[in-house]
């Protein structure tokens, strides 16, 4: 009794040990860290995973999830990090890049971000010397540090400001009504009245009553006709009138001086001033942008340096302020999308086989004959001899008469009780950055070499490989569009090998079963897409029994065997694309840019601002007898609804009542008057 006991004892302890070894096969760091990946603690938890890989270096589920966990902490970190200093969180950026050198201290983007944070100080403090150079009036100051900042980072919002405020700035310094007296000169409302009037006249009235120089080049025909009425329209809209009916160009010598010549090609040569900038393109193809700004900005001297992505271009300032604007619109960086892609294979198969295999055949003949071998060696004559009247291998004898016998294979009999079940799940989970427009192609499997021979007289057989691909295969061509949604053409394959085919001479080939599917889909940033319904299913029924009473109702069932067979198999795809650079649309201001006319490009548009009732009309009233006359006069605030009456010449203008404060001189002028 005592020994049994022992025995006892001995199996138990036995089993225990079995157990605690089974359950000591996890690594309990191992464990831990899934633990802590679990409860959002991706430090302790990649901590823990390197324990365990340092401990059990040739486990390769451990160091499939530390790669696999210590990625996944780290990009979501750096994703963290980059969203707080883009939104202007420079302290809370630097914590969440320092949380991902603690887990990798050699991680680049984590590294260049801090050194990018180090740069967005200098650069906020270069930024706030600059708008003090603005409010100073410092343009050219401010300017050269702003250009500062844009080298080290493009797309700072408060450096783009600012570099409009400084182009909208220099724009009205380079305008002829920049300076504070000739903006009031030039936007002052006047009454002009002309018939028949010489163009110098016309000039000359508009000097006295604004107080501006003008000098004609030599080509100007002065004695060119003009007649005009208009009424309370600004000066600066009159002569920009002028010079467009007239074919005249108008350039600004100083504060009050102007200079007005022919608008011809050749007089644009000689006083038409021309700018020359570079432009070191980031992002476009410098051909298609030497194209563009050729074909809309009518540019002729454009050089392009492929090699360096520079573009230059002289032109004149209008036109070079067009070139800029088109640019900007198209030097935009190309939309990246992560393909987060997870198949799923799901195989299940069932095998049942019961019944009773009985023989096929039975023979009748005669029992196996004596047989008998003789070999011949240097020791001697040697004879084997088989005795006949046996039954061959294999076979069971059921009756023995007259040197003949019944048989059957051995053996007789075969029970089939067999179930089996096989569940198979096969997972692949690659991630794939690709840029827009562009196609990915992931392939999992397999390359099947198939050898081909080929015979030339004279040269003999020569033999090459090729392969041929077996597995699943992805290819995934994205679509990035501006409202942070994702196109995508998917086309999935999955293949296997059926079964060897041998050819000629020795050669071989495979049947190859393949499920394909192709669509064209679009979801939104994160969104996932589950593609299924890839299923093969094959059932196969066979029965094997003795004709006639392996049919009989119940009892046949004694009398034959049943193989049932199940195979399914189902491919699962999903796909999550998510957005990490997408194309942010530059805020013009305004709908459309302003290009001028065919023959001057990037000018400003020829208009007569309002501002007043009847602003350009035909002034009604009496015939003038005799030449052309005409007045200039600054329009009073409230003028009289009653027609204005023609003044006559040489009679100076009376003042007006409702005049403003300090009007200026009233000025009439007669054009080609009478003797």
């Amino acid at each position: 009794m005592h020994i049994r006991s022992d025995s006892c004892l001995k199996r138990s302890s036995i089993l225990l040990l079995i157990v605690l070894l089974l359950g000591g096969c996890a690594h309990p760091a191992f464990r831990d860290g899934l633990e802590f990946m679990a409860a959002g603690k991706k430090e302790e938890g990649v901590a823990a995973l390197e324990k365990a890989a340092r401990d059990e270096p040739r486990d390769a589920e451990i160091k499939a999830a530390l790669v696999r966990h210590k990625d996944a902490s780290i990009d979501a970190y750096l994703s963290e990090a980059e969203r707080l200093r883009t939104a202007g969180q420079g302290e809370a950026a630097e914590a969440a890049y320092r949380r991902a050198l603690a887990i990798d201290a050699r991680n680049t983007r984590a590294l260049q971000g801090l050194d990018q944070l180090t740069v967005d100080r200098k650069n906020a403090a270069n930024l706030a010397q600059a708008e003090q150079l603005l409010k100073k009036g410092d343009l050219l100051g401010a300017e050269r540090v702003v250009r500062t900042v844009r080298v080290q980072d493009q797309l700072n919002p408060l450096a783009r400001s600012l570099q409009e405020e400084i182009d909208r700035r220099r724009e009205k310094e380079m305008n002829p009504s920049a300076n504070p007296a000739v903006k009031a000169a030039l936007a002052k409302p006047v009454v002009l009245e002309f018939r028949d009037a010489t163009l110098k006249s016309v000039f000359e009235v508009l000097s006295r009553s604004s107080g501006l120089n003008f000098v004609f080049d030599k080509d100007v025909k002065g004695d060119s006709k003009v007649t005009f009425f208009v009424r309370n329209s600004p000066l600066e809209d009159i002569l920009s009138l002028i010079m467009k009916t007239n074919q005249l160009k108008l350039s600004q010598l100083n504060d009050n001086s102007f200079l007005i010549y022919p608008n011809t090609p050749a007089k644009a040569k000689e006083y038409q001033e021309l700018v020359v900038r570079s432009f070191y393109l980031a992002n476009a193809d410098v051909k298609q942008v030497q194209i563009l700004v050729k074909t809309v900005a009518k540019s002729k001297d454009v050089f392009a340096d492929e090699k360096l992505n520079l573009l230059i271009v002289k032109d004149t300032p209008e036109a070079m302020r067009l070139v800029e604007r088109l640019i900007e619109s198209v030097d935009l960086a190309e939309p990246e999308v992560m393909l987060e892609v997870e198949v799923l294979e799901v195989t299940r198969s069932r095998l049942n086989e019961i019944g009773v295999d009985w023989p096929d055949s039975v023979g009748y003949g005669a029992l196996q004959q004596t047989i008998t071998t003789t070999t011949s060696t240097a020791a001697g004559i040697m004879q084997n001899v088989v005795p006949g009247g046996t039954l061959a291998p294999g076979n069971i004898s059921l009756k023995s008469a007259s040197g003949l016998t019944s048989f059957v294979a051995n053996p007789g009999l075969t029970l089939n009780l067999k179930g089996q079940n096989s569940d198979t799940n096969v997972l692949a989970n690659p991630r794939i950055r690709v840029k827009n427009r562009e196609k990915a192609k992931i392939h999992i499997g397999d390359k099947l070499p198939i050898f081909t021979t080929t015979s030339t007289a004279n040269v003999g057989v020569s033999a090459s490989v090729t392969y041929l691909d077996v597995g699943l295969k992805l290819d995934v061509e994205s679509n990035v569009t501006l409202d942070d949604e994702v196109s995508m053409k998917v086309g999935l394959e999955v293949s296997s090998i059926v079964k060897e085919v041998a050819g000629p001479s020795n050669s071989l080939a495979y049947q190859v079963g393949t499920r394909s599917a192709s669509t064209t889909l679009r979801l939104k940033n994160g969104e996932t897409q589950v593609l299924a319904g890839l299923i093969n299913d094959e059932e196969r029924k066979s029965t094997s029994h003795i004709p006639g009473l392996g049919e009989i109702p119940v009892i046949g069932r004694a009398f034959g065997s049943q193989r049932d067979t199940s195979i399914k198999t189902e491919i699962i795809l999903l796909i999550t694309p998510r957005i990490l650079r997408n194309i942010h649309r530059p805020d013009f201001g305004q709908p459309a840019l302003p290009s001028g006319t065919e023959t001057a490009v990037g000018a400003a548009p020829m208009v007569i601002r309002t501002q007043g009732p009847k602003s350009l009309g035909i002034a009604p009233g009496r015939g003038v007898a005799g030449g052309a006359r005409g007045r200039a006069v600054p329009e009073p605030e409230a003028a009289p609804d009653e027609p204005a009456e023609p003044a006559e010449p040489t009679v100076p203008v009376p003042p007006v009542q409702a005049a403003p404060p300090v009007p200026p001189a009233k000025v009439e002028a007669d054009g080609d008057k009478e003797n």
